[in-house]
């Protein structure tokens, strides 16, 4: 069956969603502001009211509103120092974006593995690489092998879940190499009750239209240190010296958000702790409902972490549940879900391989194994009993009957509706 699985791409009539925007507040009235006063371009009180109040929220001195998620890691590493010919340590189970920021500096990624309990970016392979892989010499850190200076590290909190990133930060600190956290799927996580985007030195958001609040496309820098903060907003307008004469002394960007897409950024940020409440609850209600299937195992939340469960995610195992992930996408496809595998792993990446190419079994295992079901946050209950039957469905021909069977043999589901749908 033919689909889209973009997250956030529009569905036909009667799909069901894998992860689409939830537009409920002020959206309407904050645009139609900026339209009647003029204000649409990228000034305006908004992009200011905006950058004010995600830091305040973050926790952070200092935000910097940009065009998109990506654009604001590249700023990010520029304002990290990182430099050409650098390498920056980043996860290698992510969306390509991080790599490809460090190849916009001119710098090279070295991938680091997954953890296998939570599937973020392996802190212990992080301190083995940079403990045994590399050498400090003369107040500086050089991997052994490529001879190349080793600059920052870049953890990516995947599928709305924090990195453990107390070992990452001891290490990085006795290297003195900057944190830069991509937080671009994590937006109201939390680490040891600390905000994701203030646990490094530097952080970046997305607000995608896939991303648990939207403007539609953009980003924001967050950070507590003045001086970069103050470069980054230089960096994102163009670097303009003198606005009124055009003098611009170095290589700007033209990154900045638009009043209008703030105007939507605020009114999503009020709604924020509910949509996270929101997608907790989806979490939790497919966890029960999977938690007995054998060989099918949902996506987890360590103790020390507070998860938004941005896009929920089940891994299956194919020795036990008699078909694969990808098997399992194209049956539920049939059914009318929309789903998608995780990312391919950036070391595997074409586009990538002139990368520090390290060892990434975990990786590679949670690609193959992975698939992230429909959890926008205005799914329906009946949608969502929809996707439980349909996956139930298609696992439990493949081990013993029981009672419940029966429930499920059923046609596919009928009506399910979209996304405009309540029950």
């Amino acid at each position: 069956m033919s689909m889209p699985f973009e997250p956030g791409a529009p569905t036909a009539k009667g799909m069901i969603p894998l992860c689409v925007p939830e537009i409920s507040g002020n959206e309407w009235k904050y645009i139609k502001e900026c339209l009647d006063t003029n204000w649409v371009s990228s000034v305006g009180p908004f992009v200011d009211r905006f950058e004010r109040e995600l830091a305040d929220y973050v926790g952070t001195k200092y935000a910097v509103a940009a065009v998109n998620g990506t654009a604001a890691l590249h700023i990010a590493l520029l304002v990290a120092g990182v430099q050409p010919d650098d390498e920056v340590l980043v996860s290698t189970l992510t969306f390509i974006s991080p790599a490809n920021a460090i190849r916009y500096v001119g710098a090279w990624p070295v991938f680091i593995d997954a953890e296998p309990d939570y599937w973020q970016m392996d802190p212990q392979k992080v301190v083995d690489f940079l403990d045994k892989g590399c050498q400090w010499r003369d107040g500086t850190l050089y991997n052994k092998t490529t001879k190349r200076r080793v600059k920052a590290i870049l953890p990516v909190h995947i599928l709305g879940h924090p990195c453990d990133m107390d070992p990452i930060i001891e290490i990085a600190r006795k290297y003195e190499l900057p944190v830069i956290e991509d937080a671009t799927e994590a937006l109201g996580a939390k680490y040891k009750g600390r905000m994701v985007g203030h646990l490094g030195d530097i952080a970046c958001f997305s607000f995608n239209g896939n991303k648990i609040i939207t403007t539609g496309g953009g980003g924001m820098i967050v950070t507590d240190n003045e001086t970069w903060a103050e470069r980054a907003k230089y960096l994102t307008t163009q670097a303009k010296d003198d606005p009124l004469e055009y003098v611009h002394n170095e290589i700007g960007y033209n990154y900045r958000l638009t009043n209008v897409q703030a105007a939507m950024g605020v009114a999503q940020l009020e709604k924020l702790e509910e949509y996270i409440t929101t997608k907790r609850r989806i979490a939790k209600t497919y966890t029960q409902a999977f938690k007995d299937i054998p060989g099918l195992s949902p996506m987890r939340e360590a103790e020390w972490a507070f998860s938004i469960f941005w896009m929920y995610t089940i891994l299956v195992d194919k020795a036990q549940c008699g078909i694969d992930s990808r098997d399992l996408l194209r049956a539920l496809a049939a059914h009318k879900i929309q789903t998608r595998p995780l990312w391919q792993p950036v070391h595997l990446s074409h586009a990538h391989q002139d990368g520090v190419l390290l060892n990434c079994p975990v990786a590679e295992r949670l690609n193959r194994d992975a698939i992230s079901l429909p959890c926008s946050v205005g799914i329906t209950k009946r949608q969502l009993s929809s996707v439980i039957k349909a996956v139930s469905r298609n696992e439990l021909p493949r081990r013993k009957r029981t009672g419940y069977q029966e429930a499920f043999q059923t046609k596919p589901p009928q009506g399910a509706g979209n996304q405009t749908q309540r029950d």
